[in-house]
C-alpha cells in the first residue's frame, strides 16, 4: 500500500492504497464520486472521461501512482467549480446538454460532457473554434445513439462557454 495526495475537483485528498489501482476505482469506490462509469475498463468506451489538469483523461487506464501531488482530478461533479462556471449550478456544457435534450439513458454523458469541455478548451488555446473533423475526433461512444444532439449541443456549449 502506497500513500497518494491529489487534488479531485478542487479538494486535497489523500488515499492509501496499491500504486497500480487505476483511478477509476479510487474516485468510484474509495471517495464515492459516481459521475465517471465503469465501462469497459480499456480505455476504449471513455464513459469514464474526466479531466486530469484540465485536459481529458480515462481514469480506467491510469494507475494511481501516475498521480503527483499537484495534479488535479476533475470529474462531472466538480465542472461547475471550474474555470468559466464558478459559482453556477450546472457549467455551461451541461446546460446545453439539457437545452438540447441529448441523453437518454444518460450512462455516457458524463464522459461526453466532460470530453466537450476539454476539446472546447483545446480549440480556444488554439486560436480557434469546434470543426466538424473535431467533432469527428471525439470518440466517446453512446448506446443511444444520440450523436446528432451530442454535436448540437458541443456546438452551443462552445457558444457559451
Amino acid at each position: 500500500m502506497a500513500t497518494r495526495t491529489f487534488l479531485v475537483n478542487g479538494e486535497r485528498v489523500t488515499v492509501d492504497t496499491p500504486d497500480d489501482v487505476r483511478v477509476l476505482w479510487i474516485l468510484r469506490d474509495v471517495l464515492g464520486i459516481t459521475g465517471p462509469k465503469y465501462g469497459c475498463g480499456i480505455n476504449v468506451c471513455k464513459a469514464c472521461t474526466s479531466h486530469i489538469n484540465g485536459r481529458a483523461f480515462n481514469p480506467c487506464s491510469v494507475p494511481v501512482g501516475d498521480l503527483g501531488p499537484d495534479d488535479e482530478v476533475t470529474t462531472i461533479e466538480g465542472l461547475p467549480g471550474t474555470v468559466g462556471a464558478v459559482g453556477a449550478e450546472l457549467h455551461p456544457m451541461q446546460e446545453a446538454w439539457l437545452e438540447r435534450d441529448v441523453a437518454q439513458c444518460g450512462y455516457c454523458q458524463p464522459g461526453q460532457i466532460m470530453a466537450a469541455v476539454a476539446l472546447v478548451r483545446k480549440v480556444r488555446e488554439e486560436g480557434r473554434t469546434i470543426t466538424e473533423a473535431d467533432l469527428d475526433g471525439i470518440r466517446n461512444i453512446c448506446r443511444c445513439g444520440t450523436y446528432p444532439r451530442i454535436r448540437e449541443a458541443i456546438r452551443a456549449g462552445e457558444a457559451k462557454m
